[in-house]
C-alpha cells in the first residue's frame, strides 16, 4: 500500500505545475480544432436557448439547468483562485484566464 501511495505522490508532484497546464492547454486546443470552435461558433444559439421558456411549469428551464451545472462546477477554490490571480497578476492574469476559458470551454463541451 505504501508503494502505491508513494507512486501517486510522485505523479502528483510531477503533474502539479508545468505538465498539467500544458496538457490542459493542448487538450483544449485539440478539442477546439476538432469541434471547429463550438464554443465560439454556437455562442449565439446558446444565448437564445438560455432565455427559452419551458413548455410547462413542471419542466426545468434551460437557465435553471445552466445554473445547476455551474453551481456544481464552480466552488470556493475557483473564486479564491481568480481573485488571487487578479491581485497578484493584474490585467495580464485576466487576459490569460479569458484565453484559457475560451480554450477550456471546448473541453467542457466534449
Amino acid at each position: 500500500m505504501d508503494d502505491v501511495l508513494n507512486f501517486l505522490k510522485s505523479v502528483d508532484n510531477t503533474m502539479t505545475f508545468p505538465i498539467l497546464i500544458v496538457v490542459l492547454a493542448v487538450g483544449g486546443l485539440f478539442f477546439t480544432i476538432r469541434t471547429r470552435g463550438v464554443q465560439i461558433r454556437l455562442f449565439g444559439t446558446a444565448c437564445k436557448l438560455i432565455v427559452e421558456k419551458p413548455s410547462s411549469k413542471q419542466k426545468v428551464s434551460s437557465f435553471q439547468a445552466l445554473m445547476v451545472s455551474t453551481a456544481s462546477r464552480v466552488g470556493t477554490g475557483n473564486i479564491v483562485g481568480v481573485s488571487t490571480a487578479i491581485c497578484l497578476g493584474g490585467p495580464g492574469a485576466c487576459f490569460w484566464m479569458w484565453l484559457m476559458c475560451l480554450v477550456g470551454a471546448s473541453s467542457a463541451f466534449i
